[in-house]
């Protein structure tokens, strides 16, 4: 173990390795089997399982579980496990659990922001810069991809991906998938209300990329076609690489996507 900072009620099991730095407060419990890296701050009471990696410079709040069994009636007591980036802030309350296949993973990238009592159930993962608020519930398997903004007591269905750039409304529920670069409307059940066009811009899409999204999204909402026919309209009349990564998502979706049940002046308005 390198040279950190313990407080006296900490406990820390030998085998857990903890890089310079690391500080754990009162109370925390960090098992055998962990890894953690330098400058991480462990708060009061958080426990940290075994299996489980975090990076550098993260900040674990009071309270938070990381590692844990999965909620799964099939897990057969495998080794799996939960892996976190650096410099992600976790906040009081979370929990986040181990894969739940041997040498599975829960997956969490660089520079995440989970808010208080939000809940990564085994096999997620998140890209980086992906921002959870207060009670989000994520079910196993779902994907999140990177600077994806998910709204509070927010709930997604397991196998369900949520493309990057996304937004996510806070009471949402969703069981399908939603493609890159849309909004999901706040209180509401699988329904796209537009695209991200804020979040588009402050990510350094220029207005001819913005445009080309704008157009693909009419295309696939407003013009009629089904999904499979609308992709395929997309991928013959762009070829930036942020329409294809729209098609690419659509195409690969095996839950289907999200409807669109917003107005279409408004869903891509600059």
């Amino acid at each position: 173990m390198a040279s950190s900072d313990i407080h006296m009620t900490a406990v820390v099991e030998p085998g857990a390795e903890l890089a310079a730095g690391v500080s754990v407060g009162p109370f925390a419990y960090v098992r055998a089997g962990s890894k953690i890296g330098p400058g991480t701050e462990i708060g009061p009471h958080a426990v940290i399982h075994e299996f489980t990696e975090i990076g550098e410079n993260c900040r674990i709040h009071a309270h938070a579980v990381l590692g844990d069994l999965p909620q799964d009636l099939g897990f057969k007591g495998v080794k799996s496990f939960v892996r976190i980036g650096s410099s992600c802030t976790i906040r009081e309350g979370v929990t986040v659990h181990r894969g739940t296949m041997e040498g599975s993973a829960t997956v969490m990238g660089d520079n995440c922001y989970l808010m208080a009592y939000s809940h990564l159930a085994h096999n997620v993962r998140l890209g980086s810069r992906v921002i959870l608020a207060n009670n989000v519930l994520l079910a196993g398997h779902v994907e999140v991809g990177d600077g994806v903004f998910i709204g509070g007591s927010a709930a997604v269905h397991q196998f369900c991906r949520i493309g990057r750039l996304a937004m996510v409304g806070g009471l949402s529920a969703v069981s399908k998938d939603i493609p890159p670069f849309c909004t999901h409307a706040s209180g509401a059940f699988n329904s796209i209300a537009g695209l991200n066009v804020v979040g588009l811009r402050r990510n350094g899409f220029d207005g001819t990329a913005r445009a080309e999204i704008r157009s693909a999204f009419k295309t696939l909402y407003a013009s009629g076609l089904n999904v499979s026919q609308a992709v395929e309209k997309i991928r013959a009349a762009y070829s930036s690489s942020a329409v294809l990564e729209m098609c690419e998502f659509i195409a690969n979706s095996k839950r289907g996507i999200c409807a669109f049940r917003g107005s279409l002046r408004d869903a891509a308005a600059e």
